[in-house]
């Protein structure tokens, strides 16, 4: 399989960006943009929430026994 990626995009000014920098920083912006987020701490997610309850993981005897 021959996968091929192209490494640019445009920036706010529709010019091409082709640096490895250039693009992180451009989708970062991009995605910051996107979800409103404007900083680290913003992105940071202090609960969990899922519709399975939370399982403890098993113990090293139960482990074991399993096998």
């Amino acid at each position: 399989m021959n996968l091929r990626r192209v490494k640019i995009v445009k920036n706010e000014n529709d010019d091409l960006v082709t640096d490895s920098h250039s693009v992180l920083a451009r989708w970062r912006k991009h995605f910051s943009q996107l979800l409103k987020v404007h900083g680290v701490n913003d992105v940071r997610q202090k609960e969990i929430h899922t519709a399975e309850p939370l399982v403890p993981e098993p113990s090293a005897f139960e482990f074991e026994f399993a096998i």
